[in-house]
């Protein structure tokens, strides 16, 4: 039952990271109008650094990709782990009306690192 859990939870949170990536490249989503000044500075900020949203956006498509699949979901992990350390950090520093969303997806990833440690345990072997 747990492992089905794990799967749902995984394959929205891989799909919600895919939708991400994908807009970097295609801006298919709508920008909100009603975005806080200082977001909408950093988010120009980020944009302005021409080489930073291909390279998010990638990191977003590939590891939302690997999470679907549990055989590839430790690695998917691992790539989307600083990209939500960025979303956990934007969300608490710059605006936090997205805090509860992130909250809920650090989460998410939280339970897959903690489901794979043993995948991860020769990476702290001496």
């Amino acid at each position: 039952m747990k492992s089905k859990v794990l799967f749902v939870f995984s394959l929205l949170f891989g799909l919600m990271f895919i939708n991400a990536g994908l807009d970097k490249f295609f801006h298919y989503m709508p920008i909100p109008e009603n975005m806080p000044e200082k977001m909408t500075k950093a988010m120009q900020a980020f944009i302005e650094i021409g080489w930073l949203m291909p390279l998010v956006g990638a990191a977003e498509l590939l590891g939302g990709i690997l999470v679907i699949f549990p055989k590839t979901r430790a690695l998917g992990a691992l790539i989307i782990f600083p990209v939500m350390v960025g979303i956990f950090l934007t969300n608490t520093v710059t605006d936090t009306s997205g805090l509860p969303i992130a909250l809920l997806f650090s989460a998410v990833l939280i339970w897959i690192l903690y489901e794979n440690r043993a995948k991860y345990a020769p990476l702290f072997e001496k």
